[in-house]
């Protein structure tokens, strides 16, 4: 607990890519790691009869360094350890991490506050909405933080061995965490205020400078800090699915893990959609003042859409017989914006203006890669739209930069197409798998964001270094550089992270079924 949350943060993430790592070399994926020690390998114990049970006052010892449940002194000397079968010591320490990585989290969150909101010097350089935009709810955020941790400080505090912590995240997530929903809404906001005073006000900028170079800070960011609420949030499900993953199956606290994982899951959604919902009204404003018809006008600006893909393509002239000739002026350059409900297909023009020649609904567009036909041709596809703006079929020949832009625009474009792999939601026994060993942040719409530990399912692969994944934690999919991960060889591993995907979304499943069956009555 004398880490900040960005320091336990990574340490817990990189000792989770480390055990993977270790696992992945072993033909046993139950083969102990030194991250899950056995009762043989702990100290010797005295028996625990006529013993009280010891209280674990970690909680309120500041000093106390990144621990295992099984390294504390009350739990060695306690005799515990020779008592509970092994899986249950790694539900207690999968349990034990949520309790403490709160306690780290709320510790950032208090200098946050008292470091920086609270600083006199900040207070006179910012204006009162600035202020507001910056900060947020924070204090409500930290608030049930503080609420949240002294529950669960109060169940650890009953008993050496942990009964369930998922009943407490349960009731604080429905009761409670809506704050999370506010503070993260206002992310696209805050991060542009953020850079607009840095650029603005020198003295803003001068006081975080020195504020961060605070021993206090550990020589974090004040960035790093504005983002602890969306980055545990997040954490936090992660860390019920690992209790969810350790449980006894049809037991009281798989079903409380269910239930917990179940509304932390809506409270995740419900950020990202906030998140999502803000920078795409602003996106899709500035596309449509960009466009200018050549044929029907199309209502660009829609609630329920947002843009998957945009870019420059060639599009190949003249009639399919052309394709022989090998010279570049059969190709002249069109520009694609992708919605997900929508294809427009534009010419560049003077002024940062596009004008629109074609356009389709996404779901009556085709795709079909061309065969090997030399250089010339290579990257080339054919798109085919079903009707496109003047109610007929149209096909376009198109190249694309790379064999990765060509395959991202066909998977884009028409999402149901077979991919090279296929993907988790199939029930398929064995698939390619990768560790996310270094995190990525997305670049382009149609690309994943990537945390240290991610676990993905390779669907396709390019040979300049792309990946198309789906994340099995949430199932989201994406394209990101091969170099931010690792591919996992060991089949039993790949196996045993589906089985454990399974189990945690099983719930949800149940539900699609009904609702599947109530929709086909």
């Amino acid at each position: 607990l004398g880490l900040l949350y960005q320091e336990y943060r990574d340490k817990s993430t990189r000792q989770e890519i480390e055990t993977r790592r270790l696992q992945d070399s072993q033909t046993d994926p139950e083969e102990s790691s030194p991250s899950e020690e056995t009762p043989s390998e702990a100290e010797p114990t005295s028996p625990t009869e006529n013993k009280a049970p010891p209280q674990i006052s970690l909680l309120r010892n500041s000093n106390s360094r990144f621990n295992l449940w099984q390294d504390l002194p009350e739990i060695r000397s306690s005799g515990v350890l020779s008592i509970l079968q092994p899986d249950e010591i790694k539900l207690q320490e999968a349990m034990f991490e949520l309790v403490t990585s709160e306690a780290s989290y709320y510790k950032s969150l208090k200098l946050l506050v008292s470091h920086f909101m609270e600083n006199e010097r900040l207070k006179k350089i910012l204006h009162p909405s600035e202020a507001h935009i910056l900060f947020s709810n924070v204090l409500d955020v930290m608030a049930v933080s503080e609420r949240f941790l002294l529950d669960l400080e109060q169940r650890v505090e009953e008993n050496i061995v942990i009964s369930d912590v998922c009943d407490i995240v349960y009731q604080h997530t429905v009761n409670h965490f809506s704050v999370y929903i506010t503070y993260v809404s206002n992310q696209t906001y805050q991060e542009r205020a953020y850079k607009q005073l840095l650029q603005d006000k020198p003295a803003f900028r001068e006081v975080i400078s020195q504020l961060e170079l605070d021993p206090k800070c550990k020589g974090l960011s004040f960035s790093s800090f504005l983002i602890l609420p969306f980055q545990r949030i997040t954490r936090l499900k992660l860390l019920v699915q690992n209790i969810l993953k350790k449980a006894e199956e049809k037991s009281d606290r798989e079903n409380t893990a269910l239930d917990a994982h179940k509304e932390l899951e809506t409270v995740v959604k419900a950020c990202n959609e906030g998140v999502r919902k803000m920078s795409r009204t602003e996106q899709m404003i500035s596309i449509q003042k960009k466009l200018e018809f050549k044929i029907k006008s199309v209502p660009i600006i829609s609630h329920s859409r947002w843009l998957l893909k945009q870019g420059e393509l060639q599009q190949m002239n003249g009639p399919k017989t052309s394709r022989t000739l090998r010279t570049k002026k059969l190709f002249r350059e069109i520009y694609l914006f992708l919605f997900n409900d929508l294809l427009v297909i534009c010419r560049q023009i003077p002024g940062d203006k596009y004008q629109v020649f074609d356009s389709a609904p996404r779901g009556l567009l085709r795709v079909e890669e061309l065969e090997d036909q030399g250089q010339s041709l290579a990257n080339v596809f054919i798109l085919r739209l079903l009707e496109n703006a003047d109610d007929r079929e149209a096909s376009y020949m198109l190249k694309a930069s790379s064999q990765s832009e060509m395959k991202r625009w066909m998977i884009s474009l028409a999402p149901n197409r077979r991919t090279k792999f296929v993907s988790f939601t199939s029930r398929l026994v064995d698939c390619p798998q990768i560790q996310c060993v270094h995190p990525y942040v997305a670049q382009q719409p149609d690309e994943l964001s990537l945390e240290l530990a991610d676990v993905l399912n390779i669907l396709d692969k390019t040979d300049d270094g792309w990946i198309f994944g789906e994340r099995l934690h949430d199932q989201e999919r994406g394209w990101f550089p091969s170099s931010m991960g690792e591919e996992i060889l060991n089949p039993k591993i790949r196996a045993q992270n589906l089985k454990e995907c399974f189990r945690v979304h099983k719930s949800d499943d149940s539900q699609r079924r009904k609702l599947g069956s109530r929709n086909r009555q």
